[in-house]
Formats: structure tokens, C-alpha cells, sequence
């Protein structure tokens, strides 16, 4: 009778040991078996890359502007939506974009990024060469992919808010940002790294 408080304390502290630990578990194991591919980043509003110690990235496949026009998107809302007059799923609807890489590397001082050409509500069974499904989760008009923010060191602050700064003053208006990550089988991503025109930065 006495080890009855003793396991109630015990079981339900192993329980979220073991869910704190198969975070950093899942990370690793996406890193490590996971299929390389490029994101481009769009400006956030306002496009402040770092803020202290901290980063923030939008992509292009975070506007949900650009998933309505996927093959696919009507799909994801007919089967997240019962009114027939809504054009958006709910708040934290799980979604998997396919992304095709590139036939070609481009001439520019990045990495080209991936394409996004199709939209699935269904982790894709089957995908084409050079194709992978990413997992994204709808949030206010935005999709979150698990990418969104960085912490860097101290030490390189600096350096890269004055990299960051030269970049913004293109006059062109181009934003050579793009992010190197790793997406496994199921969909998740974890981040490789970041350029800065052609600057890499690892994560």
C-alpha cells in the first residue's frame, strides 16, 4: 500500500520526461535522415531579422495568398470546412505542401530555392523525384512550419545585423535570404542554415 503514492508520483513524472526528451529526439532524428531542401524567405512586416538575440523568417510558402493557388488548396478546405461559403480552413489545420526541386542551380551567390506545387490535407502517400512533402500548421492567414525562429550567440549579433542591413539597402529591392533545412519522411523540418546573399550561417 505504501508505493501506491510512490508510482503516482513516478509514472506521471516519466511521462513528461519522456515528452520533453522525443523533442529534441524528433530534431535529431530529422537532421539526420531527413531530405535537404531551400526555402525563400519574404519580408515580415517589419522586416527585422533580428531582434536582440532572436530572428524571425517568413516564406513565401507561409502566405496562405500563395497556397490558394496550389493544386489541391480547394481539397484542404472542403475537408475542413462544413460551410460551403468558407474559403479558409480553421486555425491550426494541419496541411502538407510538395515541393519539387529545382532542374537547374541558378547563377545567384544562394542556393535555388524549391518550388511549391501542390497543396495535400493528407500527408502524401507517393511523391515524384525530386519531390517532398513539408508539414505546415494554419495560423491567422499564415502557415508555421517550425521555422519561423532562431537564436543566435552573442558574439555574431552584430555581424549579422550589419549583413542584414547592407542586404536592405539593395536598391533593387531583391531579398537574398534563404534557409537550407532538413524535412523527414513525415514531414517535419528542422533548419540547416541560413544565407545572407552569399553568406552561409549554420544553425
Amino acid at each position: 500500500m505504501n508505493s501506491l503514492p510512490f508510482v503516482r508520483f513516478v509514472l506521471p513524472l516519466t511521462c513528461q520526461i519522456a515528452l520533453i526528451a522525443s523533442i529534441p529526439a524528433q530534431a535529431i532524428y530529422t537532421h539526420l535522415t531527413g531530405t535537404e531542401v531551400v526555402l525563400q524567405t519574404v519580408p515580415v512586416d517589419p522586416y527585422d531579422l533580428l531582434r536582440g538575440y532572436s530572428q524571425t523568417l517568413r516564406y513565401n510558402i507561409s502566405q496562405v495568398e500563395k497556397l490558394e493557388t496550389l493544386n489541391g488548396w480547394e481539397s484542404v478546405v472542403r475537408q475542413t470546412r462544413d460551410d460551403e461559403d468558407e474559403t479558409l480552413p480553421p486555425d491550426g489545420t494541419s496541411l502538407y505542401v510538395i515541393l519539387q526541386a529545382p532542374e537547374t542551380e541558378s547563377e545567384s551567390s544562394h542556393p535555388t530555392p524549391w518550388e511549391a506545387i501542390a497543396v495535400r490535407y493528407q500527408r502524401p502517400v507517393e511523391l515524384g523525384n525530386e519531390q517532398i512533402a513539408i508539414k505546415g500548421e494554419l495560423d491567422n492567414r499564415w502557415v508555421n512550419y517550425g521555422l519561423e525562429r532562431y537564436y543566435f550567440p552573442e558574439q555574431q549579433r552584430e555581424e549579422l545585423n550589419q549583413r542584414i542591413r547592407n542586404l536592405q539597402a539593395d536598391e533593387t529591392g531583391e531579398r537574398p535570404f534563404v534557409v537550407e533545412a532538413k524535412v523527414d519522411e513525415r514531414g517535419n523540418a528542422v533548419p540547416v542554415s541560413l544565407w545572407l546573399e552569399d553568406f552561409p550561417l549554420r544553425f
